[in-house]
C-alpha cells in the first residue's frame, strides 16, 4: 500500500497512520487504502497469477494492506467456485449467468475475507482481542478466524440474530453480547466498548483494511473469468462495505491493466431496509431507515460506509433496486432447485434483484451477469423452511405414497 485517502475530505495520510478513520473528519471520515499501480503493473501481470499456486485470497496479498508475517496458519479463505449456471440463466432471462458461491468459505460467508484480514492486522499490531458488532455473518466469521490463530473475540449482535449464527459464535469460543435493540444500538455499544477496553476493531465500516479483504471476491471473479468480466455484477447490500469492496477489486484490476473495463454493479436491497436505494432516488445523503426485513445480514438501517457504497454503483455505471421479502424467499428456492446452491436470505437477495431488473429492462437478455451469493442457507434454517415449504407426510405404506408421486 502507498497511503490512505479520506473519502470525505480527500486528504491523504501516511501508511503508518494508526487511526482507522480520518484524523481530520473523525469517525465519518472513512479511509480508502491507495496503491502505486504503476509500480505494481510490471509485477502483477496475468502471467504472474497464472504461475501462482496459492489458491486462497492471499494470492492477492500484493494489493492488500497486510504483510505476510502472520498469513500462514489462517483458515483457508477464498478461491470459492464461480459456476456457470446450468438452468438459472434461462429462468432469469439472461444469456450468460455466473454464480459466485461465497457460502463455501470456512464459516460459510463472504465475511471471512474481511475477518481473515482483521485477525492478521490485529496480530501485526500486537492485539490479543478483536471485537465487532454484526447482524451475524461478520461476527461468526471473526470468531472462527480468530479461534484459528488464538485470538480472543468479543461479539455484539442484535437480539434478532438467527440461531445458526449464534451457534457458530458460541462454538468458536466467542464472548457473545446479545444486545436488546436493533443493529444501530448494537453498533454503538460495540464502539463504546472497543474504545473503553482497547480491543482491535473489526467493524468493516470503520476499518479500511477490511474492504481490502472483501475486494478479493472481485479479483477472483475477474481471474476466474479469464479477465473477461461480465457486463453486470450483482451484489446484495447492507452496510455498504461489501459492494464497496467489490468495486475496489475491479478498480484494482483495471488500474493494473488486467481488465479493460469495470462491470456495472447492481446494488440490491430489501424493501424493508433500503437506505442506499432511497438516497439514490432522492440524490440526497443517506438517512436512517427501519430494519424490517427477514434478510438479517443486510438489515442495516444506518449504513456506516455510505460513501464507498454509493460510489461503487455510481462509478461503475450501475444502479440500485429493491425487492420484497417474498421475492427473497422465492429466490432461495429458485437458486437451490435450479443450481443446487443453498443461499441464506441476504445471500440470494441479489438473485431476487436480478430477476426484477431483467423484468424491468434494466438488465437486458443479451447481457452477461455475475452474481455473488454471499452466505450459506444453513445459517438461517427458519427462513429456509419458510421458503421451501413442508415435507410430504405419509404413512409407511406404498399405497399411501402413490398419490404424491404423480
Amino acid at each position: 500500500m502507498r497511503n490512505y485517502r479520506c473519502t470525505l475530505c480527500g486528504e491523504t495520510f501516511d501508511r503508518e497512520e494508526k487511526s482507522l478513520t480520518c484524523p481530520v473528519c473523525g469517525d465519518k471520515g472513512i479511509l480508502d487504502v491507495e496503491y502505486d499501480y504503476e509500480a505494481l503493473k510490471g509485477v502483477l501481470t496475468r502471467d504472474f497469477f497464472e504461475a501462482n499456486d496459492n489458491y486462497t485470497m492471499w494470492r492477492y496479498q500484493d494489493v492488500m494492506s497486510v504483510d505476510d508475517r502472520f498469513i500462514k496458519g489462517t483458515l483457508r479463505v477464498g478461491w470459492t467456485p464461480l459456476y456457470e449456471a446450468n438452468r438459472l440463466g434461462d429462468v432469469v432471462g439472461v444469456k450468460s449467468l455466473m454464480i459466485k458461491d461465497e457460502g463455501l468459505n470456512p464459516t460459510a460467508s463472504l465475511k471471512d475475507r474481511a475477518s481473515a484480514v482483521a485477525v492478521v492486522k490485529a496480530m501485526e499490531e500486537g492485539y490479543d482481542t478483536v471485537a465487532c458488532s454484526s447482524t451475524g455473518n461478520a461476527a461468526s466469521s471473526l470468531a472462527g478466524n480468530a479461534a484459528r490463530v488464538g485470538l480472543s473475540t468479543v461479539i455484539f449482535v442484535p437480539e434478532r440474530a438467527p440461531q445458526g449464527k449464534l451457534a457458530q459464535l458460541l462454538i468458536y469460543g466467542a464472548k457473545v453480547i446479545s444486545v436488546q435493540g436493533d443493529y444501530r444500538d448494537t453498533f454503538e455499544l460495540s464502539k463504546a466498548a472497543i474504545d473503553h477496553w482497547g480491543w482491535y476493531n473489526r467493524n468493516a465500516a470503520i476499518n479500511p483494511h477490511l474492504v481490502e479483504g472483501k475486494k478479493t471476491v472481485a479479483l477472483e471473479i475477474a481471474e476466474q473469468m479469464n479477465w473477461q468480466v461480465s457486463d453486470w455484477v450483482v451484489v446484495s447490500v447492507g452496510d455498504g462495505c461489501t459492494i464497496g469492496g467489490v468495486y475496489k477489486g475491479f478498480y484494482d484490476c483495471y488500474m493494473l491493466g488486467l481488465i479493460n473495463r469495470i462491470p456495472k454493479i447492481l446494488g440490491v436491497q430489501a424493501e424493508g431496509c433500503c437506505p442506499f436505494y432511497t438516497a439514490y432516488l432522492s440524490d440526497e445523503p443517506l438517512k436512517p431507515t427501519e430494519e424490517n426485513t427477514l434478510a438479517d445480514s443486510i438489515s442495516v438501517g444506518i449504513p456506516r460506509n455510505p460513501v464507498k457504497g454509493l460510489n461503487a454503483v455510481k462509478a461503475s455505471g450501475g444502479t440500485w433496486i429493491t425487492v420484497t421479502d417474498e421475492a427473497i424467499l422465492e429466490a432461495m428456492k429458485t437458486l437451490g432447485s435450479s443450481e443446487g446452491i443453498f443461499g441464506e436470505p441476504a445471500g440470494v437477495t441479489g438473485l431476487a434483484g436480478l430477476i426484477k431488473a431483467v423484468q424491468e429492462g434494466i438488465v437486458t437478455p443479451d447481457e452477461s451477469v455475475a452474481m455473488i451469493v454471499t452466505g450459506n442457507g444453513l445459517k438461517d434454517v427458519k427462513n429456509a423452511l419458510q421458503a421451501a415449504g413442508e415435507p410430504i407426510k405419509c404413512e409407511p405404506d406404498i399405497e399411501a405414497l402413490k398419490p404424491y408421486m404423480v
